[in-house]
């Protein structure tokens, strides 16, 4: 499951990127009963489009990151913006799918940023996608350590298998099975990404 080409961000850029990170409300209810999550108290019109998911999304901040350290559980970040079609293709088809929401909650902190609102953090992150995939593209989907570094990553992901690689549901199964029994080897595999992007000059991010 692991690619072969990894790479990643020093830890001064996660330094950076926790700028200006508030903390938001939990879940609640609208006037019409629909059960919103924390992106209902957000700015951005992209993660204001998620917040009645069944997905206890969390905008990018320092909530998210402490929950992850805290519960020792690795972080499901999505990038992507409003108008992106195959974004909400994948909203569509995992996120809204009580059962694919269900495992995130269980298994992940689960964390959306808007690329239009943070291009610092896209940037980032969508180097260590080309590096580990040779492509690129939106939504990017990256599961990362607890202290922000990638091990694995793609971009819209359907939710059962297509052309012998594994759905959202499963990849979810087996990212977790792998965190549980082999965590040295993705610890492993997010440091080989740092450094590449250290040797590859990753731009520095700015607040």
């Amino acid at each position: 499951m692991m690619m072969s080409k990894l790479p990643l961000l020093s830890v001064s850029f996660f330094a950076i990127l926790l700028i200006g990170c508030t903390q938001k409300s939990l879940r609640a209810q609208d006037t019409t009963g629909r059960h919103l999550n924390r992106l209902r108290d957000e700015n951005s019109p992209y993660l204001l489009q998620h917040a009645d998911n069944p997905v206890d999304w969390y905008p990018w901040g320092k909530q998210a990151f402490q929950k992850a350290r805290e519960e020792n559980k690795p972080i499901f970040l999505t990038i992507g913006y409003s108008t992106c079609y195959w974004c909400h293709v994948m909203e569509r088809e995992d996120y809204m799918n009580k059962e694919i929401a269900a495992k995130m909650n269980k298994y992940f902190i689960n964390v959306m940023v808007d690329r239009e609102e943070r291009p610092d953090i896209d940037r980032v992150y969508m180097t260590a996608v080309q590096a580990m995939t040779g492509s690129g593209g939106w939504p990017m989907s990256l599961f990362l350590t607890p202290g922000l570094k990638p091990f694995f990553g793609a971009t819209y992901i359907p939710p059962t298998g297509q052309n012998g690689r594994p759905g959202f549901n499963t990849l979810l199964d087996q990212i977790h099975k792998l965190w549980i029994s082999q965590p040295g080897q993705i610890t492993d595999q997010a440091d080989k990404i740092t450094r590449y992007l250290k040797q590859n000059s990753t731009p520095e991010l700015t607040p």
